[in-house]
């Protein structure tokens, strides 16, 4: 054992690998790389960097002094309990108060169809374990949710995009790929869609495609799984009718107080058939034994204790405004051949740049002058993505969301002036959302 660990630092020494383990490491370990989006972090953080990249909810809202003083009550009236080991299907009493939150987008469940997890990463992480082999497909929206496509990556599925536009996903594109790919032999695992202010684009499914997606997917035999992070911050009206309260049978449903409370309790859910959700929870019991007993019970008490319903509504307006005053700065400073979603809820703008400009490439200009953004093939499995950015609105102020735009709207008109005189060529169209104008939903 020791010869050969001395052997491959050896190796490592002398340059013929970096890592001397990496022939011992799984090969689902491949799969495992950074994302666009965290890489990102440390640039954006800086304080002269407007990030337009980021999709941290802005928590500054919540009252963090109740919040506080709820936490510190926590701990001295219920500590024995809060800080003890608890069951692996999350708490009972958190779990009837999630199936209320659920009720808001039509969603009837009962306490015991839910699990508890570790925000809803790890209920999509847990899902991709107890369904995928190495490559079996997931069928996901292109673009998708980068966190999605690197947790299908780890566990070596193959994903096939379906064709969005301004009215969500394709209805047509699904049916006529899921055949194809059955056809062909291919075994279709899950659809992963976030079919409410879909994370990167920011549109939405219609309720005329939903019934259409569920049958669909319920034709072919093909379970979907429905990501919800965004569902109850639409800017317009009630809350989207979820997929899940027209399919039960058919649907798996995560669901977070990432967004709606704070993402640093790391509180989420999985509504799935029974037969799924005990899966769920053995896979969940062996990766970490049990959920923190404290954050479940810190929610739950928030829950309880606050007007949730009033602060969903103030995050609502405070993001209306963002969204509003990053749509006027795109109107104004962005040149001739960009073209942005208008979404109507949640956290994100998708913007197609013009032929000849591929947003990867932009984003070192764009740091040098102080203006950070998602490349969008961060956001696709294939490649795809090279001519559009995800613009986040959630996080900075709106004076400073102008001041963001303005600076990318510079960095794309010196790259368009680059273009013309030294004809750098263009770039194919990658698919996925790209429709023209600014008139999308």
């Amino acid at each position: 054992m020791t010869h050969e660990l001395d052997h491959g630092r050896t190796n490592a020494a002398h340059g013929s690998r970096i890592d001397a383990y990496v022939d011992r490491y799984a090969a689902r370990a491949a799969g495992m790389v950074a994302s666009e989006i965290r890489a990102l972090f440390a640039v954006a953080s800086r304080p002269e960097v407007v990030s337009l990249g980021s999709g941290m909810p802005y928590i500054t809202a919540l009252p963090l002094d109740v919040v506080g003083d709820l936490v510190a009550d926590l701990v001295a009236t219920r500590g024995s309990v809060a800080l003890q080991y608890g069951g692996g299907q999350g708490d009972p009493a958190l779990r009837e108060q999630i199936c209320e939150v659920m009720r808001l987008e039509g969603i009837e469940a009962g306490a015991d169809d839910i699990m508890v997890t570790v925000g809803s990463q790890q209920a999509l992480d847990l899902i991709t374990r107890i369904f995928i082999d190495p490559g079996d497909v997931v069928l996901a929206e292109g673009p998708s949710y980068a966190g999605a496509l690197g947790t299908f990556a780890a566990y070596q599925a193959k994903v096939v995009h379906i064709a969005m536009d301004d009215q969500g996903l394709i209805p047509e594109a699904l049916a006529q790929t899921i055949y194809a790919l059955q056809a062909a032999g291919n075994r279709i695992k899950f659809l992963y869609t976030i079919p409410t202010f879909q994370n990167p684009a920011g549109v939405t499914l219609n309720e005329v495609r939903r019934r259409q997606v569920l049958e669909i997917c319920r034709r072919a035999g093909v379970l979907v799984v429905e990501d919800n992070p965004y569902g109850l911050l639409g800017f317009d009206g009630e809350p989207m009718r979820a997929l899940r309260a027209d399919d039960p049978d058919g649907v798996v449903y995560l669901g977070s107080f990432s967004k709606t409370l704070a993402p640093g309790f790391r509180v989420g859910w999985a509504v799935a058939p029974h037969a799924i959700r005990d899966k769920l929870v053995l896979a969940m019991e062996s990766a970490v034994l049990s959920h923190s007993t404290f954050t479940q019970l810190a929610v739950g008490q928030y829950l309880t204790t606050q007007p949730w319903r009033e602060q969903i509504k103030t995050f609502r307006e405070l993001y209306r405004e963002r969204r509003d005053a990053m749509l006027s700065a795109l109107e104004v400073f962005m040149p001739p051949g960009c073209t942005w979603t208008r979404p109507a809820g949640g956290f994100f703008v998708w913007m197609t740049l013009p032929e000849g400009l591929n947003s990867k490439a932009l984003l070192p200009r764009a740091i040098a002058e102080r203006v950070a953004f998602v490349p969008g093939t961060g956001f696709y499995s294939d490649g795809g993505g090279t001519r559009n950015m995800r613009l986040s609105f959630c996080y900075p102020e709106p004076d400073r969301i102008k001041e963001g735009v303005r600076r990318l709207a510079g960095v794309i008109e010196q790259e368009l002036r680059m273009r013309d005189t030294f004809g750098t060529g263009s770039i194919p169209r990658q698919g996925g959302v790209d429709t023209p104008g600014p008139d999308l939903a």
